[in-house]
């Protein structure tokens, strides 16, 4: 009888029915709120993170693709190449900071997108498992995913951010290991007294590949994402539930104290560099070389099999020392930065 009187009531049925778009549409406002939150917090994050670490990724850089680039000079080690930064007659700073203004918005843009991926991945999960969705009902919104899921996590989201990457990866290398004269470089204006500009590489790659040139070396960007975001994350996450695990203190996964975050950042910043790190190797000799329209734009595999036959295994891993080293700080500065802003700010 309640049903049925319940089904014939047309004023309760409108008010059902008017009840359910003001949930929708707060779900709405939460995720927009947390992608806010995602871009703000993971670009200061890694914009901090990025000013730290930057000479030593020129000098990676330049370790990697010195081969590649003709006419320059043999470096034989970091060490050696921060000696030659020094000597330049622009100055060590200008030197080593060189192309400074691509990376800085990468950094912005791939932190927080890492971590807005990350967080959407997590939330996928959950809404495709009925018992983590219990769960999360049950725990009042809060859940704790299985590592390996968190694993999963990091995987998608570095895929996902690859996509964004390459195109500003691709500015920064040329920028920091500049090309070559070419007819067609000065055709674009390029001066080969001075490095060339973001805008003028844009437009040079423009030119001579087209708008998918920009994309040039994505699979590079996508195998050390891919694995080295599942390396990152998974890093991070580990040494936090060893803390939990070992320090009586923290009874919660958010309890972890800031040294042991930073910790955790180090870890993952020398896991993420050093697993994938051929990859990166091949991607940054792919970017660094000429991009004029005589020359024959270059695959994954066959710069791979060009490095082998050049210099070995050992060629992969140049500069690899130095990239893992300056690595850690970096990443526990941005992983620190990111959650002492999301516990101040929520």
């Amino acid at each position: 009888m309640a049903a049925l009187k319940d089904d014939s009531n047309p004023v309760q049925s409108l008010k059902e029915t008017a009840a359910t778009p003001p949930k929708s549409a707060a779900e709405v406002q939460r995720q927009s709120v947390e992608a806010f939150k995602d871009i703000v917090y993971g670009s200061t994050a890694g914009v901090l993170g990025k000013f730290v670490e930057y000479p030593f990724d020129t000098v990676k850089v330049r370790l990697q693709s010195q081969s590649s680039v003709p006419g320059s000079g043999r470096l034989y080690g970091p060490l050696d190449a921060f000696a030659e930064a020094f000597r330049a007659p622009e100055g060590p700073a200008r030197s080593l900071y060189r192309g400074i203004s691509a990376p800085l918005l990468g950094a912005a843009i791939e932190t927080s997108s890492l971590f807005f991926s990350y967080r959407i991945a997590q939330e996928a999960f959950v809404a495709a498992s009925p018992a983590l969705k219990a769960q999360k009902e049950a725990d009042n919104g809060k859940i704790e995913l299985p590592y390996s899921t968190l694993l999963a996590c990091g995987a998608v989201s570095g895929a996902f951010t690859s996509l964004l990457l390459t195109p500003i990866e691709l500015i920064k290398c040329k920028m920091q290991v500049p090309i070559p004269p070419s007819q067609f470089a000065h055709e674009l204006g390029y001066n080969t007294t001075k490095p060339a500009g973001p805008l003028q590489l844009i437009r040079l790659v423009y030119r001579s590949q087209g708008l998918f040139g920009f994309w040039h070396g994505q699979l590079g960007t996508l195998i050390r994402e891919t694995g080295g975001s599942a390396a990152w994350f998974g890093s991070y996450e580990g040494v936090k539930l060893l803390f939990r695990k070992y320090d009586k203190s923290v009874k919660k996964i958010d309890d972890v104290k800031v040294w042991q975050q930073m910790i955790g950042g180090a870890a993952a910043g020398m896991a993420y560099n050093f697993v994938f790190y051929p990859a990166d190797t091949i991607k940054s000799r792919m970017q660094t070389e000429d991009t004029s329209a005589t020359k024959t734009k270059t695959n994954f595999l066959t710069t791979g099999k060009d490095l082998w036959h050049q210099q070995g295994l050992k060629g992969f891993y140049r500069g690899c020392g130095i990239t893992v080293f300056r690595a850690a700080p970096s990443s526990a500065i941005i992983f620190s930065i990111y959650e002492a802003l999301k516990k101040y700010f929520g």
